[in-house]
């Protein structure tokens, strides 16, 4: 089970060709009697001076008056962002482990929290007793860090490990390679406070097993997680999360890769250590 699983051309032509012969009288058409005429030193030399003369005038209009060219005025709506913009503050200078710390405290601090927090959560490493609970307890608030605990503790049986076939230690059988990750696509907040964030996350997620024997083959699956967050300490932490499926867009008609093919892809390309 992967987080993500609900416990579930050109056209415009007359079509007609023109042929375009010589202006010469013979008609042929590799007669070598005409040719462009030779462009002459003083037209090279106009030219030239264009060129420079306008090279000048765009860096004259650029000069500006010293304001950061990144900025952006949001009443101006010739350069405000769209709401669908991908956006993001400076990554966070911290990590427990390899889940990023330290946010921001405001919506977009809340929403890389979120974003980050699903990206571990649907990790391979909640497979695994130790890991998850190292997982856990690094994002809950230490109000409901028991409680969520628990909770994943249930949702990761060894009936459940065995039936998607782990073995209890979370691990691939041998010549397999179990995938399980979460990508988030977008992030919005939904509720913010200082104190207190509700935070919806759109994410595709990747869950399976590659191997030629296996009957759990790594599928894809659209959904949306929600965090409810509160700020604790110098920190976003989550206090409760849930999810539903979707938005789902409509599959591709890209072919299907092969199973030797993912569990490369699955090991030479790393996930993301930090989303938004």
């Amino acid at each position: 089970m992967s987080l993500g699983d609900d416990n579930d051309g050109f056209g415009g032509g007359s079509g007609q060709t023109r042929t375009r012969l010589p202006e010469g009288g013979t008609g042929d058409p590799y007669d070598g009697t005409r040719r462009p005429p030779a462009r002459s030193s003083r037209s090279l030399i106009t030219v030239v001076g264009v060129v420079v003369l306008l090279i000048a005038a765009i860096a004259f209009a650029n000069r500006g008056n010293g304001d950061d060219p990144k900025t952006t005025d949001a009443t101006n709506p010739s350069t405000a962002q769209s709401p669908t913009t991908a956006t993001g503050v400076r990554p966070v200078p911290g990590k427990n482990g390899t889940i990023p710390t330290g946010f921001a405290r405001d919506e977009q601090g809340a929403q890389s929290a979120a974003s980050n927090y699903a990206v571990a959560l649907g990790s391979d490493g909640m497979f695994n007793t130790e890991r998850r609970h190292d997982i856990v307890s690094t994002i809950a608030d230490p109000s409901a860090l028991n409680q969520l605990q628990a909770g994943f503790d249930a949702d990761y049986s060894q009936d459940f490990l065995k039936q998607i076939g782990l073995a209890p230690d979370g691990s691939a059988p041998g010549g397999a390679t179990f995938v399980s990750r979460t990508v988030p696509a977008g992030a919005k907040v939904t509720s913010y406070s200082p104190e207190a964030a509700d935070v919806d996350v759109w994410c595709v997620g990747l869950f399976g097993l590659t191997g030629e024997s296996s009957t759990k083959p790594v599928t894809n699956g659209w959904f949306t997680v929600t965090l409810k967050l509160k700020w604790s300490g110098s920190d976003w932490k989550v206090l409760s999360t849930t999810q539903k499926t979707g938005p789902t867009p409509v599959n591709g008609d890209n072919p299907v890769s092969g199973s030797e093919e993912i569990a490369g892809a699955v090991k030479e390309f790393g996930g993301f250590t930090y989303a938004r």
